[in-house]
């Protein structure tokens, strides 16, 4: 590549003024004949065509050149412009080399600076006027680094007929590749006559507010450690939620198009467009990737934040590829880096959090018992969590690769259901989940230890594991837990249920006759009448602060009653009632019908339903909102 040689001391500024000052028209640009060499008569020639050119849009000779752009008025007229100052480039090193103090020289330089200042002067009012059509997400939309690198300056014909075809292309997009197409012109001219820096300089101050404005439109700004640390976890979420979104945009749009626009101006030199890029979006990139690695090392400890943790890990590792891949050069390695340390980090504060919610599940000890054997806050506040927390089960899948397995204890029912095999090992996720719940059942068992009524602990075992297969019935916990797994906790379900029934309404079933259809004398058939009379109002009234929030759960237990107690009431009462009416207190002893009894059973375990205790009531409930509630709760 040429360098600024072609600007060194040995060309008189002084001198070429002098000289160029004798030549009133362009008519002084021929010589006088006389033996010439081949690289005279080149030079000759060069400046005789290019110096006409050169001055009339020199902006010091006149009013017109100084307030009208080249490029704008005649785009035509600009490429002459750039041939030209390419011819004499290439006229000076030939000639340099055969006579370096010719004064043609000096009057070629001098030509030189004033098509260098001009070509500065263009090259910062495209830029500086198309920003518009010049924003990333333009370039972006527009063009691809593969295709805006394989257009050279030689290929300008194959460009204008694309321009040409463009006329069915939006505005705004043909604007951008006329733009763009100029800014490259003037780019390589410059570079290749030894200007680069001039160029690339006024390209830095340009390009660099846009990617500072971009970020700040975003609504990412440095933040530091104790602005962080005084946040309020509501405005930080909401910090939180606007990278989210900024990582995307940038990553597909702001620095991608930034990368595409400095890979195309620049196409003709890798070092320049390389820095270019670096200097243009390292500072915006290195806040952007820097800003989870902030709030994890400063923000206050909350069991929610690990969703927000959870998507900002999601957010960069989808957007790896393009940030590889945008960031490639070895000077924006600093970028990538602070992008791999943001994961690593999160990783790292994830699993933290995860030790802390299984610390909160095995410390919570309340003693208090929940009214009517209902769901137990944990229960829904832990089960929530864990639902939450399967929605990120690929994410959290891969955080959790190099970590240890769940802790082993004695229970050998953990991972009951659960598919291990050297053909279908148990994944380390699973895993996890089926050991969180387990702390969380094993919790309850303590709990329900607690009712003085053993049918009610038993009721209280059946509500909270019905709830925990629910949860994980409606939603993802299913894939990862799997079938089995389910089918072996609806079983224990249904023993808990049948306990339950068998404690506290087997007195009403044994007070009826094994066999309804046996002859009794009256005297018998009123006391068994009288025992099941006492028997269901006793039963009626003690279970009648039983909850069963399960609809399904509900009926099964009332059907699994109704069956045991109806159908023999029934066929005795049918068989005895006649042999009563002589009774003077008949209505006292025969005092319910099968019907009344039917009607008892219909309206149990519907008492005061705690709030979210209801299996889908809970389900409206916004995600953070359950966590913030479960972090208050819990903390």
């Amino acid at each position: 590549m040429p360098t600024k040689g072609m600007r060194s001391p040995w060309f008189s500024s002084k001198a070429s003024s002098s000289y160029i000052a004798k030549s009133s028209s362009p008519s002084r640009f021929a010589f006088s004949p006389s033996p010439t060499s081949f690289s005279e008569s080149v030079i000759d020639r060069t400046l005789e065509l290019a110096g006409p050119m050169i001055q009339k849009w020199n902006p010091e000779s006149s009013t017109f050149a100084k307030v009208t752009s080249l490029f704008h008025e005649n785009r035509g007229e600009a490429k002459d412009f750039i041939k030209c100052v390419s011819n004499l480039q290439k006229a000076m090193q030939l000639h340099v080399a055969e006579n370096p103090t010719s004064e043609k020289l000096v009057l070629a330089q001098n030509l030189m600076q004033i098509a260098m200042k001009r070509l500065q002067k263009e090259f910062y009012q495209i830029l500086s006027t198309n920003r518009a059509h010049l924003d990333p997400e333009s370039v972006s939309v527009r063009s691809s680094r593969t295709s805006v690198q394989s257009t050279s300056s030689d290929d300008e014909e194959d460009l204008d007929e694309v321009q040409k075809a463009g006329d069915s292309i939006a505005e705004v997009e043909d604007v951008s590749s006329l733009a763009m197409a100029d800014l490259r012109l003037i780019a390589e001219c410059m570079i290749s006559s030894g200007y680069a820096k001039e160029c690339v300089t006024i390209y830095k101050i340009i390009r660099k507010s846009i990617i500072d404005e971009g970020i700040y439109r975003l609504g990412v700004e440095k933040l530091s450690s104790s602005h962080v640390r005084k946040m309020d976890w509501e405005v930080l979420d909401m910090r939180i939620k606007n990278w989210l979104d900024a990582v995307k945009i940038a990553a597909k749009t702001l620095f991608n198009g930034e990368r595409i626009l400095s890979d195309h101006v620049f196409a003709a030199s890798d070092s320049i467009r390389e820095s270019c890029f670096t200097d243009i979006s390292k500072e915006g990139a290195s806040i952007l990737f820097g800003f989870p690695e902030n709030v994890i090392r400063n923000s206050k400890k909350s069991l929610e934040k690990v969703f927000r943790l959870l998507d900002m890990y999601t957010a960069i590792a989808t957007h790896w590829p393009e940030i590889e891949s945008i960031f490639s050069f070895e000077s924006t390695l600093l970028v990538r880096s602070q992008a791999i340390t943001s994961l690593v980090k999160i990783g790292e504060d994830v699993r933290t959090e995860l030790a802390e919610f299984e610390s909160v599940i095995q410390k919570e000890n309340s003693k208090s018992t929940v009214a009517g054997g209902n769901v137990h806050h944990l229960t829904i506040d832990s089960m929530n969590y864990l639902s939450l927390l399967a929605d990120y089960s690929n994410v959290l899948s891969n955080i959790l690769a190099n970590s240890p397995p769940p802790k082993q204890t004695s229970s050998p029912e953990l991972y009951s259901g659960l598919s291990d095999s050297d053909d279908s090992p148990v994944p380390t996720i699973s895993r996890l989940f089926a050991f969180l719940i387990h702390l969380l059942l094993a919790n309850l068992d303590g709990k329900a230890k607690l009712y003085k009524d053993v049918s009610l602990s038993y009721q209280f075992q059946a509500n909270n594991l019905q709830y925990v297969v629910v949860k994980v019935r409606t939603s993802n916990l299913k894939y990862l837990l799997g079938d089995d797994w389910l089918s072996k906790q609806e079983v224990k379900v249904r023993q808990f249920a049948a306990n339950y029934v068998q404690l506290a309404w087997g007195h009403v079933i044994k007070s009826l006759p094994e066999d309804p259809a046996v002859d009794l004398s009256p005297k018998e058939a009123k006391e068994c009448f009288k025992r099941f009379n006492s028997s269901l109002e006793q039963a009626h009234r003690k279970q009648s602060v039983c909850v069963i929030p399960d609809s399904k759960l509900r009926e099964d237990v009332k059907v699994d009653i109704a069956r045991k107690i109806l159908p023999v009431y029934r066929e005795f009462h049918n068989k005895h009632r006649v042999i009563m009416g002589s009774e003077r207190n008949f209505e006292s002893v025969v005092r319910f019908t099968p019907e009344d009894v039917e009607h008892y059973l219909s309206e149990s375990f519907l008492g005061a339903v705690v709030g979210s205790g209801s299996s889908s009531s809970s389900t409206s409930t916004s995600s953070h909102t359950r966590a913030s509630r479960f972090s208050k709760i819990l903390f």
